[in-house]
C-alpha cells in the first residue's frame, strides 16, 4: 500500500482540530484503563489519541487507514515541576496549549505552529523532519517563564 502523505496530512489536521484541542470526541470507556482517550473518524480513517496523567501526561496518537495503523506519534512531557499541583495554573496552561494546537501548520499537522502568542503566553515548537519521520519539542512560556515542555517523535509505519 502506498500512503498518500497529502491525504494523511489533511486527515491529521482534521483529527487534531476535532480531537484534544477541541475538547471533543472523548472515547469512553477507554481501551486502556487509567487512560484518557479521544477518537476521530472520517471515511476510511480513524485517529486514536491515548494519554495518562495530568501534570505530566505521556501518550500516543495513531492514525489508521482501513483499520490498518499507518502513522504514529508518541509524546511525553507536561508542566514543569515547580508548577505541578497548581490546578488553576495548569488548567490555564492547557487552555492556551489547545489554542496553540488549533493554529497548527497544515504541512506539520501533529502539534502547534513554530510560534504562537496570546496575551502573556507564548508557544514555541521545533520540529526536525516531516509527517513521514519527525522528532520535536514544544514549550509554553508564561510571562517569559518556561512552564510546560513536551517532546514528541513519530512518523509513518512501513
Amino acid at each position: 500500500m502506498t500512503l498518500d502523505i497529502e491525504e494523511l496530512n489533511k486527515f491529521l489536521y482534521d483529527a487534531n482540530a476535532n480531537g484534544y484541542a477541541s475538547g471533543e470526541n472523548e472515547f469512553s470507556p477507554p481501551q486502556r484503563p487509567g487512560f484518557d482517550e479521544i477518537e476521530y473518524r472520517k471515511g476510511d480513517w480513524l485517529f486514536h489519541d491515548s494519554y495518562a496523567g495530568h501534570y505530566f501526561a505521556p501518550g500516543q496518537e495513531v492514525a489508521y487507514y482501513k483499520n490498518k495503523p499507518v502513522w504514529v506519534m508518541a509524546y511525553s512531557g507536561g508542566m514543569k515541576e515547580r508548577y505541578q499541583k497548581d490546578e488553576l495554573f495548569t488548567k490555564n496552561t492547557i487552555v492556551f496549549l489547545k489554542k496553540a494546537l488549533l493554529e497548527m501548520d497544515p504541512n506539520l499537522p501533529f502539534r502547534g505552529p513554530k510560534k504562537f502568542q496570546y496575551a502573556d503566553w507564548k508557544y514555541n515548537s521545533k520540529v526536525k523532519g516531516d509527517t513521514k519521520d519527525f522528532i520535536g519539542n514544544e514549550k509554553i512560556y508564561y510571562q517569559d517563564q518556561l512552564v510546560f515542555e513536551q517532546n514528541f517523535i513519530g512518523g509513518i509505519i512501513i
